[in-house]
């Protein structure tokens, strides 16, 4: 029993299933907020758009339930135990997926871009030359021989 709960220890805190449960609770985050924006911002702007039209109670009744139809809506149809295809259902779906899409395409790109100039600022403040240790002039840090003195120099090698 020692041994379990010692290899159980040793794989619980080991890095990856640390980084693993960071990653799900940072996905748990993310989803709140992709479906927020999709929820209170762009479904609002889609409903002004067409006119608040909805999806929901656009069904093909197969089979009447118990009450004879027509059903005015799809609550209606299931209440009286009518069999349905609920297509508006998954329109409804169909566009909840589109915009959650669009809303997380539009957030990695953007997130790209930052990392991009972060890169890129990085790069740029990195140094391109270095000094000669004997004659203090400034040479390309790939540079093997300085051009004012001709000393042998080091290769400056990459940061990783």
């Amino acid at each position: 029993m020692a041994g379990f709960l010692k290899d159980f220890r040793d794989f619980a805190v080991k890095g990856n299933v640390v980084d693993m449960a960071i990653g799900i609770i940072i996905g748990a985050a993310f989803t709140s907020i992709v479906n927020s924006l999709v929820r209170d911002v762009f479904t609002p702007i889609l409903g002004l758009i067409t006119g608040g039209l909805n999806f929901t109670d656009l069904f093909v009744t197969l089979r009447d339930g118990a009450t004879a139809g027509p059903y005015a809506t799809l609550a209606d149809a299931q209440a009286a135990g009518a069999v349905t295809i609920n297509f508006g259902l998954f329109l409804n779906a169909t566009i909840s997926f589109l915009l959650v899409a669009l809303v997380c395409f539009m957030l990695i790109r953007n997130i790209t871009k930052l990392q991009r100039m972060t890169q890129k600022e990085e790069a740029a403040a990195a140094p391109t030359t270095k000094e000669c240790p004997y004659c203090l002039s400034s040479v390309p840090l790939k540079a093997t021989r300085c051009s004012a003195c001709t000393s042998e120099l080091e290769v400056a090698q990459p940061a990783s």
